[in-house]
């Protein structure tokens, strides 16, 4: 009898079906209709949205929306073919010069998506002969990358400087040596300390490449990340990045100190074989940009409210994984409570992400905040207040589902 080629599902179907018995399936939620950065309507409900990622809540912004209609106009919907064969647009180049003078490097490369992003530079980076080292914690865009990468892969432990230091330690000399790293881990939220990596990576003879797709906007002074929030901008070897973020777009970016990474668009499969940005999107980045660098009231905003949500949350007795940061995440006992926890906080109006394993560390259950500078004082109380109903319609003690696996 032959094997369905869906047979490999069926433990996964029905997981979801016993998801589902707890309300809504929260993966993939429709959104019907986008209000406002932070407010959509789902069904004819309108719900207050803190799970988006917007950080700088650019996404209805006057001046990034008019840059994205503009380029439709001059330049039509799509480039329908890749840089190395359609050729670049201006807006493609013109990007990239901008993204170098923020960054203070001699080279930039902008790719469609930031998955692709990481997956282009590190697959090509990190060769046959070499030695690529990661993060235990990384990104699936990053163990993609080493899987389409011929390097010798191996983890280190999750923002672990002594233990990168024995694992480079033992490595042969021959071969080149790629460490990869985040600067803010998108499931827990915690910082990592990149200052430290840059130290022992080149004492090693290694280079380090950082993945500040989130901490972009976020961190540092014009929002340029965690490593020149840490003074150490100059020494990190490779920074990648997301449009789709603070951005306001969709993208991504790689760049670099090292001239040297202009080659890799030769052979990258992943640049070669993939359209380029729509103009929208590129002239949207390119306007969101400008709002990052130039405007630090945003970032203020932004931190304002982490501060005001992580506080309220610590007061009621939650446990958030991290210190306070962009991305709060607080653990539960398990799925079927987190799941049960965030159909909850839905009926109040309140849209979380829910994390679940195999996309968490540690297989932990999560429900996940992300906060917006868009967000008001008031937006953050109205959070506060469905998490607090949760305690108060009996969910189990903070304690507890902090200690949950």
């Amino acid at each position: 009898m032959k094997t369905s080629i869906f047979g490999k599902f069926q433990k996964l179907a029905e997981r979801v079906d016993t998801l589902r018995v707890s309300g809504r399936l929260p993966f993939g939620l429709q959104m019907d209709e986008m209000l406002s950065q932070t407010r959509a309507r789902i069904g004819n409900r309108e719900v207050l949205l803190a799970g988006t990622n917007n950080y700088l809540g650019l996404t209805f912004d006057t001046d990034v929306m008019e840059a994205a209609k503009a380029a439709i106009d001059a330049q039509g919907t799509a480039t329908t073919g890749s840089r190395l064969a359609n050729g670049s647009y201006a807006a493609h180049l013109d990007l990239e010069e901008r993204l170098k003078e923020y960054f203070e490097v001699p080279s930039a490369i902008v790719c469609t998506t930031g998955y692709q992003a990481n997956l282009a530079a590190i697959s090509a980076l990190a060769g046959r002969g070499d030695h690529l080292l990661l993060d235990a914690d990384s990104h699936a865009c990053i163990y993609d990358a080493a899987r389409l990468s011929d390097a010798d892969t191996i983890r280190f432990r999750h923002n672990s400087p002594a233990d990168l230091d024995k694992r480079l330690s033992r490595l042969p000399k021959e071969g080149g040596r790629l460490v990869v790293i985040e600067g803010l881990y998108s499931m827990f939220g915690d910082v990592a300390p990149v200052a430290e990596f840059v130290e022992v990576a080149h004492a090693h003879g290694a280079m380090l490449f950082v993945d500040e797709a989130h901490s972009v906007g976020c961190y540092g002074e014009r929002g340029r990340g965690v490593a020149q929030a840490q003074g150490v901008a100059d020494k990190v070897d490779f920074i990648s990045g997301t449009f789709s973020k603070s951005f306001a777009s969709i993208g991504g970016f790689c760049v670099s100190r090292h001239v040297e990474l202009e080659l890799i668009r030769m052979v990258s499969r992943p640049y070669l074989f993939t359209a380029s940005g729509s103009p929208s999107n590129v002239a949207a980045a390119q306007a969101a940009l400008v709002k990052i660098a130039g405007e630090p009231q945003l970032g203020q905003a932004l931190w304002d409210r982490v501060h005001q949500l992580y506080d309220g949350l610590t007061e009621a007795g939650f446990e958030p994984i991290s210190p306070a940061a962009p991305i709060i995440a607080i653990p539960r006992p398990d799925e079927q409570v987190a799941v049960a926890e965030w159909n909850r906080l839905m009926d109040a109006g309140v849209y979380v992400n829910l994390a679940v394993p195999p996309a968490t560390p540690q297989s932990k259950s999560l429900l996940r905040l992300s906060v917006s500078a868009a967000h008001s004082e008031a937006d953050i109380d109205e959070v506060l207040a469905g998490f607090r109903s949760l305690l108060e319609d009996g969910a189990p003690a903070p304690s507890m589902a902090a200690s949950g696996s």
